[in-house]
């Protein structure tokens, strides 16, 4: 069989968090291994720095994806993950960074151009800002959306609901109505005033027989 590149089919982890850690030094407030992953949270005003040395430094040369995760009871409620790939190592890394709603994150669209769209969603979605992101716009919601969906006190029915409004020849957003009705079930078949047996009734009509 033949060996196309160098890279080991299972990465270990051993010593890795004690290197990476030790390289960078004082931009690191905390590190650990989960679950098998290895896991440092560096501090906000340092991660383009913190990101460019593990790419350049350490061949982690692919962000694969930049994840928000909030926790409301925090003062600094929101996490924002960047998840690393070493293509050469075969082996991934997940740095973390805090925030709030009023602190801003520095954008790695410097070292990944592709941070631009993650960037984006975890904006949309939880509301951080990240600062220097050339095109912070929403990217899933649609336009005048009100809140970010995945923060916690974000309620499951939204703020507002759109629909297209023949009158005014446009699109409209209104208060949120739940319009449709509790059915009254009758505990027998799954949709009320049904004209017509429902396969299996039958045998419940032999059986009175």
């Amino acid at each position: 069989m033949t060996v196309v590149h160098s890279a080991p089919k299972i990465a270990s982890n051993d010593g890795v968090q004690e290197t990476l850690t030790g390289a960078l030094d004082d931009m690191v407030m905390a590190s650990s291994e989960e679950h098998g992953e290895i896991i440092i949270t560096v501090t906000r005003d340092r991660i383009e720095d913190a990101l460019r040395l593990l790419r350049d430094d350490h061949d982690y040369q692919q962000l694969m994806e930049i994840a928000g995760a909030d926790y409301p009871d925090r003062a600094e409620r929101f996490e924002v993950v960047y998840m690393l790939l070493s293509l050469t190592k075969n082996h991934r890394i997940m740095v973390k960074v805090n925030a709030a709603e009023s602190t801003p994150v520095p954008t790695v669209t410097t070292i990944w151009p592709v941070a631009g769209w993650l960037e984006r969603e975890v904006f949309d979605m939880y509301g951080v800002i990240f600062a220097g992101n050339p095109d912070l716009r929403r990217i899933l919601t649609d336009y005048g959306f009100e809140g970010h969906p995945f923060r916690k006190d974000f309620p499951l029915t939204g703020y507002v609901e759109l629909r297209y409004s023949e009158e005014d020849k446009r699109v409209v957003y209104e208060p949120v109505q739940l319009a449709q009705d509790l059915r009254s079930f009758d505990f027998m078949s799954p949709w009320e005033g049904a004209d017509y047996i429902l396969p299996g009734d039958e045998k419940a009509e032999e059986g009175d027989a």
